[in-house]
This record gives structure tokens, sequence and C-alpha cells, in this order.
């Protein structure tokens, strides 16, 4: 591709068009595993790496502007880079630490200990006195040993999906997906994530959820509202 047809490209999908953003990232991706290959051997999956590679490239191309004087793929290599060490420096956020799986499988046993004895889903107070461990504490484990929810799982009652009520759709989304999507959800505060967790990741009902949580329905309708809002915000960040 020449450099007429790059910033051709570039300007498409910087209003919008997704398939020419979706061609410019597949005519780059050389470009991206260049970068990805760095930083192999560092605890983070070859395709995972890519993806945040992905994320970095789309963001060069949200803010290249060719008066830099500077050529698109100059411009896009920090870019990339700077996405990989930012995950890496923090750790690997989506990445789950032997501990945290350990509670998280204590918790799901208790969970289903308490399901039989009580006959019925156990409230977040109920679990938290077997557990000894703080609602705090059961929401992140919980978060974050539940497989990333999917944009287009079904919530119980409304058949919604997280594509919808966030309104994301396209090829950067598709990425935003797989790789942010946790570290969105581990930005709400305790009470926000479990309804999250337990309406997008385990489909229960509002009311459902209220039981659990000790709640009214209205109460977790709201929580819920205020946690999606923030989470629009969060992806309309990136």
């Amino acid at each position: 591709m020449n450099g007429g047809e790059t910033l051709s490209l570039l300007k498409e999908a910087q209003q919008g068009d997704s398939e020419a953003c979706e061609r410019i990232l597949r005519e780059n991706s050389g470009l991206i595993w260049s970068i990805v290959r760095r930083y192999y051997g560092r605890g983070v999956e070859a395709d995972d790496l890519y993806q945040l590679g992905c994320m970095g490239f789309l963001k060069a191309v949200r803010g290249f502007d060719p008066s830099f004087g500077t050529q698109f793929s100059t411009y896009a290599v920090p870019k990339i880079a700077g996405e990989i060490r930012r995950f890496l420096r923090d750790d690997g956020m989506l990445k789950v630490s032997r501990g945290m799986k350990e509670r998280g499988s204590f918790i799901r046993h208790a969970r289903d200990r308490l399901c039989q004895e009580l006959e019925r889903e156990p409230t977040l107070s109920e679990l938290s006195e077997v557990t000894g461990m703080s609602p705090e504490d059961i929401a992140a484990a919980e978060t974050a040993n539940a497989g990333t929810a999917s944009l287009q799982m079904e919530t119980g009652e409304e058949g919604l999906t997280l594509e919808q009520v966030l309104g994301t759709d396209g090829a950067e989304e598709s990425i935003l997906e797989q790789v942010s999507l946790r570290q969105a959800i581990e930005s709400l505060n305790e009470r926000e994530r479990m309804v999250i967790l337990l309406r997008f990741y385990r489909n229960f009902t509002q009311e459902r959820v209220s039981r659990i949580l000790g709640v009214s329905q209205v109460q977790v309708s709201r929580i819920e509202r205020k946690a999606l809002e923030h989470l629009r915000r969060y992806f309309a960040a990136l």
C-alpha cells in the first residue's frame, strides 16, 4: 500500500468507516507483530500481546495527523509499544494470580454448599459470613475468575447485551472486548462489580440479584444503570 492509499484509508477510518479501519489494521498486522515479538517471554500469551498492539495501533489511527510531518508507521510504532508496555508495567491486569484463583474456587464451593443447604441462592452477606471474606474481596475474586464476558452475552429477562447497552460495535470494539472489558469492570466499585457480574456473567434477573445483595430491585436497577454509564465513559476514553 502506497502513502496516498494509507492516508486515504486513515481519513476514512477516522471518520468512522469500520471497513477502512479493518483494512488498515489488516494491512499493518506485520508491523504490529514485529513490535509484539519484542515482548515475548513476559508471561503474556502472544495473541494477547497482539490484541494489545492492535489497541495501540487503533489509538494511532485516531490520533494521526499528516501535518505531523512523519510517516504513519513512524507515529504508530511507539503507540503500539506503549500500549503493551503499559499493560506489562501494570502487572498484566488480565492475568489471574494463583491466590486469586484459589479464592475464587473457595467462594464457588461455599456458594454451592449454601445453595444446597438453603435451597436458594445465598445472599452476599451470607457468603461473606461463611467465607470470612469481605463483600469487596468476594466481588474482586469472582470478577477475576469469571471468563471475560462477551459483549454479545444476553442478560436474563430482557435479552439485552453489553454490546447494546454500551453502544459498541465494529472492529475496534471487538478488540477492546477481548482485552479491556475486565479492566473496565475492575474500575467499578464493589457493588457495581457484583451487579454487572451477576447480571451479565451469570445471567441473573434483577429480582434475583436484589435477593442476593439484600437490596430492592429498584436499587439494583439504579446500580446497574450507574455501572453501565461508567463503562460507557471508560470505553469512550480508550
